[in-house]
This record gives C-alpha cells, structure tokens and sequence, in this order.
C-alpha cells in the first residue's frame, strides 16, 4: 500500500512540473496545487450547529460562487485575449454564464451526443494524447468576489465542484492551479492570492477537451462548463484534516463497531468524538489526543439498529477540533451505519444476508440544466426509483456529487460507485493497444480511484466500490484494485471488464447485457463469485420484455443476485420552438455535422421528465417485495412471502378484490400482515365458498399491498405489490361460439345487408371495404391482412445487424387475389377470398361469415412455403383497418390499463377498461415506433361517444390497438417517418390493428438480441379467427 502511494505522490510531483502550456496534453500530468483529497464534510463552529449533510449553505464558513459569471468562449486554447486573467482586463464586452451552467444549453455551441466514439472522431485521429485544436472550445470565466474581512487568519479554499473537461485557475491575477477530472471536485488552497476583507478577482479556463477526455468517453451527452455548485470556504488552521469511519458488524452480527480515523493539522490539541442514535441520544463519548496529527479509536455499540436499503437506520458521529485551551476550532457531523459488506461462499452479503440488487443505472443528468442536478432532483429521482421498488443505484460511470450519497444513506438504496474512467473509443478490447494498459495513462486511472475512495469512504450506502467502465483491462486497472483492496478492505471491488476471462482485478462477476443463456452458463460451474450484472435489460423505447424471466432466474440461483437496469431515465434534452414548443432532442438534432449515435441515448425506465413509460410498471411488479401465491383459495386462503430481508410486513395492509369477468363482486381488507423478512405465512381474506362459485364467467382474485402510513419517501397507502390469481379461468371458445340470432340477409352486387346494417366486399381485393350500421360508415379503411409492425428500438437493432431476413418484406407482403367466391343464404352469407403472397411465398385464405345481427365472423389462415428458408419473422399475425376519427373510445376485458406485449404484461391485470385513443399511443418514447397494444383481450370494443361502433372478440385472447397514427409515420425507414413524436400528425383517422399474436420486445439488448423464442413468430402456418360484430350503445 505504502509503494502505491508513493507512486501516486511521485507522479502528482512529477506533473507539477509541466509548462503550463503542456498540461491539457499531457496524461501524467492531471493537477497543479490541488488539495488533497478528504472525505467529504461541511465544517461549523460548533457541534450543536453541525449537520451531517453535504450542505454548505448552512454553514458560516462557506460563500457560494454560484450565479452569473462574466464569460467569454474563444475558438481554440491559445485564442485567450491577452491578460485575460489580470484585473484590469476588460471583460465589458463578454456575455454571461451561469455558474452552475452548461455552454451548450446556455447558447454557446450544440450538445454532442456519442454512445462510444470520441466526439472529435469525424475531423481529428483518436490517437491518445493528442486532442484537436479545432472545435475545441475554451471558456474563461471571471468574477469578482468579496471575501469576508473575519476570514483573515484563516485558510481559504476553493471549491470546483465540477468543470468539463478540465480548469486552470487564477486569483486576482496569479495562477493558483490546474485540476482534471470533469466529475469530482477540484479544491485549491487559494490563502496566500487573496485578501480578506476586499475584492478579490477568481478567473477560471475550461477547456471542452484536453488528455483527461479519453478516460472521460462514457455513452452520454458531451457537454462543457460547470456542472456542480462552486464555492469558497475558510478552515481555522487548527481542524480535522480528515475523519474517516468504518463501521462493522460483529458477534454473528448482533453488535456493532464503528473505527475513527482522525488526521489534524498542526496546533490541535485534542478531538472529541460523540456518537448518538437517531433520537439525539449520546450513546458513547472520548476524547482523543493526536500524536502526529493522526489518532483512532473503535466504539463498541450493543445490537445497533443496522443499514440496510430496506431500514435505513442512520446514527450520528460528530467531531470537534479543540485548540489546546479546550475551545473548539470547528466541528463536522457525520452519518454512521451499521451494516457489513462480504462476499462468502460465492455471494454477496449485507449484514450476513445475500439481498438481491433490484438496481439500475443513473446518469447526473437533467432535461434543462445537463449536468446540474439539484437537491430537489435528487430526492424525486431516489422517490421514483422507491416506488419502482428499486434498492440499488450504479453511479453510472463516475463519482456523484457527495449530496446523492448523503441522500442515499438516509433514505436507502445500495450503491456502486464507480470511478471516472472509460475509454471506450479507444481499442477497449485489444490490450496492447488499449489504456489499461498504457503507461503514460496510469497515473490517471489510479487517482480517479484513489480520489472517489478518498472522498466518498463514509458513506453506508456504497457497498461496492467499481474502478471504471468499458475501458479494458491491463495493469492500470489491476493497479487501481489493488490499491482500494488495501485501503478499504469493507468492502468488494468490481469491474465489469474483469468479469469475462477470470481476471482476478474483480470480486463480483458484473457483466453486461448477459443473455439468459450465458447466466445459466455461468451458473452451472458452481461460480465462487456472485454474479450481478453491472448493466442488463436495455429499456430503450418500447422494451422490457421478457424482464420477468431474468427475475425468475434471480429468484432460482442463489448466486444470481440481480443486477443494474440500463437505464433509468432518457437523456433527452428539453428543446422550446420560437413558438414554445417543447421537444424532447437526442444525437443529431442539433445538426447534420458532429458525432452522433441518434437516439441511444434514451434508454430510460423514465422519460427525461421521469414520467413512466409503460416498461416502469413492469420493472415495478418484477421487483416487487410481497408474492401472493394460491394455497386454498376455495377458502379463500393464500401464502404470503416477504422478499424482503430485514423487515417484516408490519407496514403494509393486504386488500383483496375478487372480480367475475371483469366486474368487482367481492373485496375485503387484512389490516394487519405478521410475515418475517424471507417467510411464508398463510393469511385468511376472508371469503366464502358459497360467495364465489356461485358466480358465473371468469373468476379472478386480486390482492394488493399498500402502506398503512407514510415510509420515507412513499406516501402512505401507495401500492407497493400486487398480484392476480385466478379462481375460474376463461372460455374465449364459448363465448367466441354463440350463436347469432337468426334473420333475413339480402345480397346485391357483393354487398350484404340486413336490419340497419350492410357489409361490402371489393371485388378486386377480396376484403371488407364498406362496414355500415344505421347509415353510419364505420370504416375509412378495408379490413386486410396485416403481418407488420412499426419498428421497435430492439427491432431496429436486430435489423440493423444484417444476420437475420429483414422483417419489412412483411410490410411489403401484398396478397394478391387468387379467387373469391359468394355464397348467399338466409340467415347467413359465406365468402371466401384466396390469395397468394409472393413475396414471402405463402398462400392466404380469409373466410367471411355474415350474421342476420351484422356480426361477421373472420377466419384468417396462413399456409407457408416449407421450402422457404429466406423468410423473416413476422412481427405480427392479424388484420388492420382504419374507421373515421371520431370513433375515439375504447373499452375492453383484458390486459391493462397501460399498453403491454406478450412477453412484457405481468404488471398489466386483467379487467374491464374504458380509455382514448388519443391516449393509446404512448407520446413520451422520443421517437416514434409501435406503441398502444393491449394484450390477453376477451373482447375488445371501439365507439363513439353515443356508443355506436365495433366490438371484436375471438376464439383465444388476442391483442389490439388503435391509435391516430398510421404504422408508416411511426415505422424509422419509411417515407412517412418523423423524428419525434411531437411531429406526429393525426390523419383524422383511428388505425385499428387486431392480431391472434404480436412478436415480443425483448430487452436483452437493442443492437441485435431478438425476445426470447417462445415470444417470435418464425415463418409458418398461422391461423385467426375472430368475430366483428356492431354495437349500437350499451353491452
């Protein structure tokens, strides 16, 4: 450990000594003058005034720098007005920038979005260390600042809390330092450039690139400025140089220890430590005396209320800094959790418990404001991801502001927090040309490391420390585990590029996007690490299917413990036309010319406004903490198993529903729920036999849990689990079979008509084209066959790969008619239409049965060519038609309320439904695909507001939709397609599509993994029959 430092001291020496000019081109050179790193704190004048938050409005000691700066951006580094730094330039000509603010999003240049190359990579060679002159932006910021005359005698900082991609700083004319690393804070002791009591001139220069960027190519916005809070602060010389604090479960984890490390500077006599529970309670107190400004101590604490995401339970250590006259120099106040963190017998352990990581990855990332994420943001994201009964947050790839930790600490989410590392642009997987191995780049990757531990030790909530992301693997990487194995050994070291060829430089197995096979793989060698991917279920636009069978896997293997979603929240940018207009932008809407990976940068469980796309609710019932399960339900009896393990369900009260094709018949209420952590209980509801067989059609049970009261961040009675069990199931075929009442039917000229209704037939196409009850045309569209859907982000990936048939020739599958025949009769008319598919070489039969009641009964059969073996899938298998726009009401019995496919719908219950079809389609997916499926109907219904219009139903459940849009303006490729679904524009007419099956999503990626087998239609004989039948108001 002692060698690592000193190679670290060495190299930090060594870089001080660059010419200025050199240092955003030089690797080994990433600081000038930096403080060291400290764990992070606020300091106050007194315990009784400290917090333990990461909050430095509230303390006397601190003076922000946030607000407007006077700023100008020049072209290129070296294009800086001359003494652009010294006081007496004149900068009445510059503009304004705000502080925290982003160039990019405050009218200078366009954001840049690329997944993995460089963004310099179109007009510059990626060959590390060299960065372009051109297009590389240089911002220089100047302000001046009053400094507190009472600070005199005091060592002042500066705190930088973020600047991209690097800052050279100057204080009323003098250089004061240089720091790289865009994503954690650079602090300068600026003491001796600064005059107490006057005003004193800060300049700053920001380049948008320099050498650090190739450690900094993460998949997001390339964004420049300043990203985080910025301000000054005054330390008595004498005070805590550092507090580090490590706490541990001891005696099969009854008792609790908590380890303080304390560094002073010169002058202190004394530190007094005080360690109180939640309740302000002091439970032990000790005063320490440094001996070479260092001193330790261990608290013993009997059956401490222990961490965990589920019980937060936080206790308070405050530290004060005493003179050697007793007077306190300053104090800090710090967070303490008891909890323990192992890796035994091939899993990973909290408190001795192998928990399961229902996590997901986060990007520091806002809609307006890029890179600045308030207080206020935070909160709502940890809020969002409670109700998604998400545990777990990767800090997706560097070091957060130290405020999202404090927050996670109190309000529960287990954390990866990773490094700022990631060289993805560059030959990642070819080590001898990759920077994990480069020398010149391994001072680099170590201090990223070595600072983020430094900073961020004490913090409970981060269980796992991860050296980097997508950036290979080689000795600086192998440098960087060792180091933090040393310095903390409380917890387990990752690293996603470790976890494929048995490199030891990892100690959890965390790859990504493992498909279901490869787990399984992996699983059967009766691993001795845990695996956890670090990034799996890419929830790019409409996705997430087959994300219960990862779950039911995790739930199987004692060794799989989850992993981390990617991701949580769209990075789309908030765009306003002249007009007003709010757009959501992504790669490539800014202009024809920079970099851009398009829309892959919107893979959000949440929109960018963290409203749910229909895939939260999925992830919600997937991750969901109470499972219902039958055990007698003729009596109306359940198990009842607590996910959970360190809390019971105390909290929750259980109601239960029972409903008979759709109607609620029965429900009823257990108020009180007695379930350990990890058991099954039976829990009685309530009901009767006699109650419920008595009741005709189908039967369902279902149960929800909500909060009694308030818990954290969720309100009280919010519904945190459900389930839906069947007591009868479903006879489709009956209902499908019943017979229509007879009547007189006439037929002229291909159309048959009856009482108040008329079906015609084109005698070209052989479909439906006329559809009309009580002189009201219900169709602006034939009813034909349809075996294609608008492109999904996962379909695209698969087609963009070019290893399968491409799935639009069923776009382009035009039946051509072979044969149609007529057959009259007097309650019912039979027509048959034959048809050949020449592009997929398939025969087609569509069967027509007119009722005397206007019903008509469909029967579509597909026969393939067995010889074929150049057919895609099919992305569906049904028929479309369109009807004027004013049938805009839809009610169904079937899967919902929020759209959901075949392999995504276990959050999707099933019940009776009235919406819009203006609601149907979901806007929020930043660019337009299929969307507004609906799933498992029984029977489906489309109206206007009087009730007239449609009902469908069929022989099996099937699915349907209907939205304002046709599947070309939504399908990327075609003519009609727009970018954003704000472009969309109604064409006045409801497009209705009714299919026997639809393809699944998948979710195992969006660059080519197609959905799981048992949810694709590969090239065969389909059938589908279904029943068309006019409703006139009321069922």
């Amino acid at each position: 450990m002692k060698r690592l430092l000193l190679l670290a001291l060495f190299a930090a020496t060594a870089a001080s000594a660059k010419a200025p000019a050199e240092r955003w081109l030089d690797p080994e050179c990433f600081e000038v003058g930096r403080a060291p790193m400290r764990t992070s704190f606020i300091a106050f004048p007194t315990a009784a005034e400290a917090i333990p938050e990461n909050d430095y409005t509230r303390s006397p000691f601190y003076r922000t720098l946030n607000g407007e700066w006077s700023f100008l951006r020049v072209d290129r580094p070296g294009a800086e007005p001359e003494g652009f730094f010294r006081s007496g330039h004149d900068d009445s000509s510059w503009g304004t920038m705000p502080v925290p603010g982003i160039w990019e999003l405050n009218g200078c240049g366009d954001p840049v979005y690329t997944n993995k190359p460089y963004p310099w990579h179109k007009f510059f060679e990626v060959k590390p260390p060299l960065i372009p002159h051109e297009q590389n932006y240089t911002g220089l910021y100047r302000r001046t600042v009053t400094v507190p005359a009472d600070w005199k005698g005091r060592d002042i900082f500066i705190h930088i809390g973020s600047a991209t991609s690097n800052v050279t700083l100057w204080v009323n004319g003098r250089e004061a330092g240089y720091s790289e690393d865009s994503k954690l804070e650079a602090e300068f002791d600026i003491t001796r450039y600064l005059t107490p009591g006057s005003d004193n001139l800060i300049v700053m220069r920001v380049n948008r690139w320099c050498d650090g960027s190739f450690l900094e190519d993460q998949d997001f916005w390339r964004l420049s400025g300043i990203g985080r809070d910025c301000y000054l602060y005054a330390r008595d010389k004498r005070r805590l140089a550092d507090v580090r604090l490590t706490p541990d479960l001891v005696d099969d984890y009854r008792n609790g220890t908590l380890r303080a490390e304390i560094a002073t500077t010169p002058g202190i006599g004394s530190v007094r430590l005080t360690l109180r529970d939640a309740a302000g309670r002091t439970l032990d107190a000790r005063t320490l005396r440094p001996r070479r400004n260092a001193a330790e101590t261990t608290f013993e604490v009997a059956a401490p209320k222990q961490w965990s995401a589920e019980a937060p339970n936080l206790y308070t250590l405050t530290a004060e800094a005493l003179a050697a006259d007793g007077s306190v120099t300053e104090a800090a106040a710090f967070r303490v959790g008891f909890r323990k963190v192992e890796i035994r017998g091939g899993q990973l352990l909290v408190n001795g418990k192998p928990i399961l990581i229902k996590g997901v990855n986060r990007h520091e990332m806002e809609p307006n404001t890029g890179y600045y994420v308030t207080r206020e943001e935070m909160v709502r994201d940890i809020r969002e991801m409670k109700r998604l009964n998400m545990n777990a947050v990767r800090t997706c790839h560097y070091p957060d502001t130290p405020l999202w930790y404090d927050l996670c600490d109190e309000y529960g989410l287990y954390v990866v927090d990773e490094a700022n590392v990631e060289s993805h642009g560059y030959h990642y997987r070819d080590k001898s040309k990759n920077l994990a191995g480069n020398p010149a780049f391994a001072a680099a990757h170590l201090d990223r490391n070595r600072r983020m531990v430094l900073r961020d030790y004490n913090h409970p909530s981060i269980i796992v420390w991860s050296t980097g992301n997508e950036a290979g693997n080689g000795p600086n990487f192998e440098r960087c585990y060792d180091w933090i194995k040393a310095f903390d050994p409380s917890r387990p070291v990752q690293y996603e590029q470790a976890s494929y060829h048995g490199d030891y430089n990892t100690d959890i197995v965390c790859p990504m996007y493992w498909s279901y096979g490869q787990c399984e793989k992996y699983l059967a060698e009766n691993p001795q690490k845990p695996l956890i991917q670090c990034e799996y279920a890419h929830a790019m636009g409409n996705s997430m299917g087959g994300f219960k069978e990862y779950w039911d896997m995790i739930r199987r293997e004692p060794k799989y413990q989850g992993g981390f979603i990617w991701d949580f929240a769209d990075q789309a940018l908030a765009w306003r036309s002249p007009e007003g207009r709010l757009t959501y932008r992504y790669g490539g809407d800014y202009n024809d010319t920079d970099a851009s990976d398009s829309t892959f940068c919107c893979n959000g469980v949440l929109a960018s406004d963290r409203s749910w796309h229909p895939h939260a609710y999925e992830v919600k019932h997937q991750h969901r903490p109470i499972h219902t399960t039958p055990r007698d339900l003729k009596n109306g009896v359940v198990n009842v198993y607590n996910e959970n393990f360190f809390t019971d369900l105390s909290p929750y009260r259980l109601l239960w529903e029972i409903a008979s094709d759709g109607q609620p018949v029965l429900s009823g209420a257990v108020e009180r729920l007695d379930v350990a952590p990890q058991a099954t209980a039976a829990v009685t509801l309530g009901y009767k036999p006699e109650q419920v067989y008595a009741l005709g059609g189908e039967l369902l049970l279902t149960v929800r849990y909500q909060l009694r009261e308030r818990q954290g961040l969720l309100d009280a009675l919010y519904e945190v689990a459900a389930d839906q069990l069947t007591l009868r199931g479903d006879d489709a075929a009956a209902r499908f079979a019943a017979t229509a009442p007879a009547g007189t039917l006439r037929v002229a000229d291909k159309t048959v008509s009856g009482e108040g209704f008329s079906v015609s037939f084109d005698p070209k196409s052989g479909f439906i084209r006329s559809y009309r009850l009580r002189n009201v045309e219900l169709l602006a569209g034939p009813v034909r066959p349809n075996f294609y859907r608008a492109a999904t982000d996962n379909d695209l990936g698969v087609r963009q790969t070019g290893k399968y048939p491409d799935s639009r020739m069923w776009a382009k599958a035009e039946p051509q008619l072979t044969g149609f025949a007529l057959t009259p009769g007097d309650s019912e008319v039979k027509a048959v239409a034959d048809y050949a598919i020449p592009a997929v070489g398939a025969r087609l039969r569509l069967t027509y049965t007119v009722a005397a009641d206007g019903s008509v009964r469909i029967s579509e059969t597909m026969t393939a060519d067995p010889a074929r073996k150049d057919v895609a899938d099919l992305m569906r298998f049904g028929m479309a038609f369109e009807t004027p726009g004013m049938f805009d009401a839809v009610e169904y019995y079937g899967r919902g309320p929020m759209e959901n496919y075949a392999d995504r719908s276990g959050a999707a219950f099933v019940g009776r439904y009235a919406q819009r079809v203006a609601d149907q389609f979901h806007m929020k997916y930043v660019s337009p695909q299929e969307s507004g499926t609906r799933s498992g109907l029984r029977w489906w219904r489309l109206t206007d507001d009087s009730g007239l219009g449609v009902e469908i139903c069929s022989d099996r459940h099937f699915s349907a939709s209907a939205i304002p849009f046709a599947i070309p303006q939504l399908d990327n490729g075609s003519p009609e397609y727009v970018r954003h679904p704000g472009d969309l524009v109604p064409d006045g007419r409801t497009h209705v599509n009714i299919e026997s099956v639809q393809s699944g999503l998948g979710c195992v990626n969006s660059w080519g993994r197609l959905p799981r087998p048992e949810y694709l239609l590969p090239y065969g004989d389909y059938s589908f029959n279904f029943l068309l039948r006019p409703v006139a108001g009321g069922r």
